[in-house]
């Protein structure tokens, strides 16, 4: 079964063919005008142009071929060719029904996918910070949508756990830890199975190694070297190595698991660095790698460039491989472990050029296949109050668990002082979860926002905690109805204008969904939630629910509060929001 807008815009598609236009595709949008009608079509204005007649004389040929079929309440054009269409009673009564019957309804996708998302990008020995949490945010929110619809979505944390950070914190390790067995290259024994370090002193350490590198060209030079060393296989140093991604790990993800963030893979760097070897050869065989200064490249520019696109350089002078090499070699492991139909890399636009080259590059040697999609999906940052990088009290990159926290305090507020303990930890944890996210997700994806935790933790106006506090309601409602054993089941009747706005807007589900697929942004997700969570706000406010004498009209309102809270609880688990019992 086609979700019904679906069906309408196939429908109005046919009519248009009928006389003689043609046009790619239909779509209705819910009307900003509900007293025009529920639906509009603005499509006639590019027809006008595209065979050069007035836009009112093909929209008056539509309407009058439809009104012919009586199919509609009502047909009918406003200004240079809008056309508004209002369904009768009876139509959104029976599709409302279907909705109830079967939510997956507007869940549907032509040509599901297999994606793989590349959205974590957290440094091993490092905290995750501010920066980290617009691609948490949105890469889970977009492989969730990807899942929702059908397709099968796969993300990679792709920890940064191979480079020069990691021989920094070995070298302050070794600096103060200096006995220790695994800087002894004559050590023949066991190596211990606890680590010598904890994540607390992974924290401290690599801010002083890295200012120290900063400051003194000797250190930096040991630190090289002793990447080096790990890097090759020295077995000390690669015991040490597990020892450092076994803490930081669990620090990483325990930070992920608070933002509801997921990964189906927790692989790094170090994983695809093995495929480098055949990876070059590869490249090699196809005559691809060419000299250039002492370095090896792979010439990507192309003819009709209309910017510099600079070599990928797969070998430095010095023997070493580049951060593109490694991506490079990723979508070679990809492709080989996963085949998807499309990768997807969500970072922030400076990344822009990177990965230019690095699908240039994969093109060029047939890593992937034609028609294999390879999409960078850049973002906006994130700010403080004063317009700039969100940043702590002095200056610093504020880590993502102090973020968390400080949303997690301003929530707490709201909560009911019945909800005590550990239920009150919790809740404020989920309430400060939906107001993040929200927040994150509500401007379109390349939008710089400012994030204020007062702001965004109200109970009014178009936060998480607000679509929370209205979801947790509706749930209530029905489970006093379910006490009451007061029974409903379908729609039977439209009472109002309120009921009907829920009704229209109930059946736009699957083109927002699929608008959101496919501009790789959950604003307009966001803003259907606000939307009919607030129609429905007011509906509520308006009618006795449970009192209502009339028996159609109290089932019909019970089952549009269940539809409603379904449709709220789905949307908002595509965001990464968990909805509490209460608040």
């Amino acid at each position: 079964m086609q979700p019904f807008i679906k069906e309408q815009e196939k429908y109005i598609k046919e009519k248009l063919l009928e006389l003689g236009y043609e046009i790619e595709e239909v779509v209705l949008n819910v009307s900003s005008r509900p007293e025009l009608g529920d639906y509009q079509f603005n499509g006639i204005m590019g027809l006008g142009k595209k065979y050069q007649k007035n836009p009112r004389d093909i929209g008056q040929e539509l309407v009058d071929l439809i009104k012919k079929e009586n199919k509609y309440k009502d047909i009918n054009m406003a200004g240079p060719g809008f056309i508004n269409i209002t369904f009768s009673d009876e139509e959104l009564i029976k599709h409302v029904n279907e909705l109830n019957n079967n939510i997956e309804i507007n869940y549907k996708i032509n040509n599901p996918r297999t994606i793989f998302l590349d959205y974590g990008g957290a440094n091993v020995a490092k905290a995750l910070h501010v920066g980290h949490l617009r691609s948490a945010n949105i890469g889970e929110a977009l492989k969730r949508l990807a899942s929702s619809l059908g397709n099968k979505a796969i993300a990679d944390a792709h920890l940064g756990d191979w480079g020069r950070p990691i021989g920094l914190v070995m070298l302050e390790i070794k600096n103060k830890y200096p006995d220790l067995p695994y800087f002894d290259s004559n050590y023949s024994g066991e190596y211990p199975k606890e680590s010598p370090v904890t994540n607390e002193d992974l924290m401290e350490m690599y801010p002083v190694a890295s200012s120290k590198a900063k400051e003194d060209e000797q250190y930096m030079e040991e630190a090289r070297e002793i990447t080096a060393k790990f890097q090759n296989g020295d077995k000390g140093l690669m015991a040490l190595w597990n020892h450092i991604m076994d803490v930081s790990k669990k620090d990483i993800k325990s930070t992920y698991d608070r933002l509801n963030t997921t990964f189906e893979v927790w692989e790094g760097e170090s994983d695809c660095d093995k495929y480098i070897p055949e990876m070059i050869e590869y490249l090699e065989e196809k005559n691809l790698v060419e000299d250039s200064q002492g370095a090896r490249i792979i010439e990507i520019k192309e003819d009709n460039d209309d910017h510099e696109v600079p070599p990928l350089l797969l070998v430095k002078s010095n023997g070493s491989h580049s951060y593109e090499t490694t991506d490079l070699a990723c979508i070679w492991e990809r492709m080989h472990k996963w085949s998807p139909d499309e990768i997807w890399y969500l970072t922030d636009s400076r990344q822009a050029l990177h990965f230019e080259q690095v699908f240039r590059a994969a093109r060029k040697a047939k890593i992937v296949k034609e028609d294999t999609v390879l999409e960078f999906i850049p973002f906006g940052t994130m700010n403080g109050t004063d317009g700039k990088p969100f940043k702590t009290r002095d200056g610093g990159t504020m880590k993502l668990d102090d973020l968390l926290d400080l949303a997690a305090v301003e929530c707490e507020k709201k909560i009911l002082p019945n909800i005590t303990g550990k239920e009150r930890e919790e809740v404020a944890h989920k309430v400060s979860i939906s107001a993040v996210k929200y927040a994150d997700l509500l401007p379109y994806r390349l939008t710089d926002y400012i994030f204020d935790p007062v702001k965004f933790s109200d109970l009014q106006g178009k936060t998480g905690p607000y679509l929370l506090y209205s979801t947790i309601r509706m749930k209530s409602l029905l489970n006093k109805a379910d006490q009451e054993n007061i029974t409903y089941k379908d729609v039977k009747v439209i009472s109002d204008e309120y009921q009907r706005n829920i009704m229209v807007s109930l059946l736009n589900i699957n083109n927002v969904l699929v608008k959101s697929f496919e501009s790789r942004s959950l604003n307009d997700i966001c803003e259907h939630l606000y939307k009919i969570t607030n129609i429905y706000n007011n509906f509520y406010y308006q009618n006795r629910i449970l009192t209502e004498e009339d028996i159609d009209k109290r089932e019909t309102w019970l089952t549009i509060t269940k539809i409603v809270y379904e449709n709220n609880y789905k949307l908002l688990n595509i965001l990464g929001i968990d909805v509490p019992d209460r608040m």
